[in-house]
């Protein structure tokens, strides 16, 4: 599990510090704040006052405000007024340009209670709020291309990385998290805080850019700074990354990446001498830790395949618009994207015990295969979340089936939530994010309405989502300040006020309460 040892002071947009009264939010969001939502789970209003965030953004108060009329019930009012801004009011640590030009912006935006830059974290922080998101002009439109630039960077500096340190520009001193590794490639501890090789970082950066150009158009922006070489940078190790572990005359291929460290967890390092366990010639990019930052027990991890794939193939249409893009960069990103579909049809559905055709969590290529679900996204659940898939399909109904159910090992069932889970924590500890993402792919106003029940009882009373909540103890979680699953919760209920309005009309207390 991460660290929830660092205090943190967060900073003010364009590197402004905080005035001396405001609060550290890892502090502030330990505390049941007042005043205390009416419902029945009374929860804390967690927002910090305006002078104490670090990014206003009109567009998200209108937003909000808008939400009010929308959502019937006071406690889940509160949970989507805390949570939907969260990483805007507490994690945009550092805003400002690139030394060597100044129309490059750069944002730096810290994971919540760590303080680094995750390339997958920040992606997913920030994608919530495509959702209001209407124009390159808008407010908002800064900080997303603020992180699609520093991101870029940090993908052609080091691809192989995961987590960064703030750049020079910030004038933010590196905060080095004490560990011991040996990594191949090296990489400089100034700009890299961890260096685990976690495929969905790719995916991260194509799925923001993405999203970015959905929403706004803004093409232009693509081909300005430093996006076509991180999209080069990212082409380059996923296909080092494609490679066997043997050569076709059997001789041993020397792996693209290494990973050792001292540390007291068995996932928190690679075996085989940090080169993790052989994989065979399937078309698909190996991934030797998960979204969770666990390292993986086979290298093709399925989900985060399908999420690059998706997302290749959707940027390769901004890159076929770009002037100065090079020739045949285009086709390459379609190729791969193509391929790697094919090599997940071909190796990653195979069949479950029940007989039937379900997408595994990891294979090998040798015929190892992993038959379980993680709640941190991309999971096999999100496959249509992702736009990989649609939900309709009858391998991901299997597999839906069989992820949400006792035939996988992360399945936490219990009184209070029943959700999947993640060897990150332990057995029993169910994350709410897969209960989010539960909602957010199903039609069924019954499985929505009970997801979102669930959410909103295991907050233990702080109007913010945990990492991870004992599914028979919501006063046993972990983190306080999780700014990703934050966002995602409201991010679920921008979704529903678009496809299933009716059901912010209704009460979630766990009783009735006549509201006045």
């Amino acid at each position: 599990m991460r660290s929830k040892d660092v205090i943190l002071l967060a900073s003010v947009i364009v590197g402004r510090v905080l005035g001396q009264d405001c609060p550290g939010y890892s502090s502030f969001s330990q505390s049941r704040n007042l005043p205390l939502s009416s419902g029945a789970y009374k929860l804390a209003s967690q927002r910090p006052a305006p002078e104490c965030r670090t990014f206003n953004s009109s567009l998200i108060e209108d937003a909000i405000n808008r939400m009010k009329d929308e959502i019937y019930d006071d406690d889940l009012f509160r949970l989507f007024e805390n949570t939907f801004p969260n990483t805007l009011d507490t994690a945009i640590k550092w805003r400002g340009v690139a030394a060597n030009n100044s129309e490059e912006e750069l944002a730096f935006v810290i994971t919540g209670d760590i303080n680094a830059m995750w390339i997958r974290d920040s992606s997913n922080q920030i994608a919530p709020y495509k959702t209001v998101l209407k124009d390159a002009t808008n407010d908002i439109a800064s900080v997303f291309r603020g992180v699609i630039n520093l991101q870029a960077r940090y993908l052609i500096i080091s691809p192989y990385c995961n987590a960064f340190q703030p750049p020079p520009e910030s004038n933010m001193p590196p905060d080095y998290n004490g560990g011991i590794y040996s990594v191949t490639p090296s990489y400089d501890r100034n700009v890299v805080f961890t260096c685990n090789f976690e495929l969905d970082d790719f995916g991260g950066f194509l799925q923001l850019s993405h999203d970015y150009y959905t929403a706004t158009g803004d093409v232009d922006f693509f081909g300005k700074f430093q996006w076509i070489a991180a999209v080069q940078s990212i082409l380059a190790a996923s296909d080092a990354m494609r490679r066997p572990t043997y050569g076709p005359d059997g001789e041993w291929i020397r792996p693209a990446y290494t990973f050792q460290s001292q540390t007291m967890s068995a996932s928190g390092t690679l075996g085989n001498n940090g080169m993790g366990s052989p994989v065979n010639d399937t078309g698909m990019v190996r991934s030797p830790f998960r979204p969770s930052d666990d390292s993986a027990l086979f290298d093709f991890q399925i989900p985060a395949n399908m999420m690059l794939s998706r997302y290749l193939q959707s940027t390769s249409e901004i890159m076929e618009r770009l002037p100065n893009a090079p020739k045949g960069l285009t086709q390459e990103m379609r190729n791969m994207a193509s391929d790697i579909k094919a090599a997940v049809d071909h190796w990653g559905i195979v069949t479950a015990p029940n007989g039937q055709k379900i997408f595994a969590y990891e294979v090998d290529g040798f015929g190892g295969q992993n038959l379980m679900d993680d709640a941190n996204i991309p999971s096999l659940l999100s496959a249509p979340f992702l736009g990989y898939v649609d939900k309709n399909d009858t391998v991901y109904q299997n597999t839906r089936a069989f992820v949400l159910s006792r035939s996988n090992p992360w399945w936490c069932a219990g009184p209070y939530i029943n959700a999947v889970g993640s060897p990150h924590i332990r057995p029993g500890a169910a994350w709410p994010m897969a209960a989010i993402m539960r909602a957010m792919t199903s039609d069924d106003d019954g499985e929505i309405v009970t997801a979102v029940k669930e959410v909103l009882r295991t907050t233990d009373g702080y109007g913010l989502i945990h990492e991870s909540v004992d599914s028979f103890d919501t006063s046993n979680w972990t983190r306080q300040w999780f700014t990703w699953a934050n966002g995602l919760f409201g991010q679920m209920i921008m979704d529903l006020a678009d496809r299933k309005p009716h059901i912010l009309k209704e009460s979630f207390q766990p009783f009735f309460i006549e509201k006045d």
